[in-house]
């Protein structure tokens, strides 16, 4: 099957539930985006910032970027101008990095805090009382130009569907407690990004708005030496 073949075969399914596809699109070339984006896909994401850029520099304007890697506070410059979403922030220091550049480009940056909820040490995230320290920190309440809009997860690679339910439902129950704490009157504060392409399904079953699906759509990846920004 062709890459718009695949990516409508999960557009239809998954945007169906009123569940936002973004399609993986790192270490797969221009060509391989441009076909899914005239398949009708505009949210992408990557994992590195200099893949981003250079893919985001030659394709089209109205593509949604999001960042979806562990992401070093020196990188955060060459994103701010036209990054939608960073979907990985696990600290306050990169909180407040986003927040410089971005109000340099005079931009609120959309982000999700990236929760720990995985039974993996190589997972990236904040502890579930490490999420709740930042948002009650005065360091978070002086930030003018972010915007936390919900909760990103990494379950366990596993094949026990009950574990990688319990951790998402966990994600699911720590999201409804942060708010009611701390956005209840916040419209924005309503995405919770969990489910890849081997657990999307039991990610929207248990409450998933944002699933991430690379290799399904668009083959193996090819993988590609990208020049280093410093």
């Amino acid at each position: 099957m062709s890459i718009a073949d695949n990516l409508l075969k999960y557009k239809n399914e998954i945007e169906s539930d009123g569940v936002k596809l973004v399609a993986v699109s790192k270490n797969h070339p221009l060509e391989a985006v441009k076909e899914a984006y005239d398949a009708g896909q505009r949210v992408f994401g990557e994992n590195l910032v200099q893949e981003m850029v250079e893919k985001q520099s030659q394709l089209p304007a109205d593509i949604e970027w999001h960042l979806i890697g562990h992401l070093q506070t020196n990188k955060v410059k060459y994103i701010a101008p036209f990054v939608k979403l960073i979907e990985s922030v696990d600290s306050i220091k990169l909180l407040k990095e986003i927040d410089k550049q971005a109000a340099k480009h005079n931009r609120v940056i959309d982000c999700l805090l990236q929760i720990y909820i995985a039974d993996e040490e190589t997972k990236f995230g904040l502890s579930f009382d490490e999420a709740i320290e930042l948002l009650r920190s005065e360091e978070f309440e002086a930030l003018k130009n972010v915007r936390i809009v919900g909760l990103m997860g990494i379950a366990t690679n596993t094949a026990n569907e009950k574990q990688t339910s319990i951790e998402f439902n966990e994600l699911k129950v720590l999201f409804d407690g942060i708010k009611v704490s701390y956005f209840r009157k916040d419209d924005f504060f309503k995405e919770i990004s969990m489910g890849m392409s081997a657990d999307y399904k039991l990610a929207i079953e248990e409450g998933s708005t944002m699933v991430r699906i690379g290799s399904n759509i668009f083959g193996k990846r090819i993988i590609k030496h990208w020049k280093n920004l410093e």
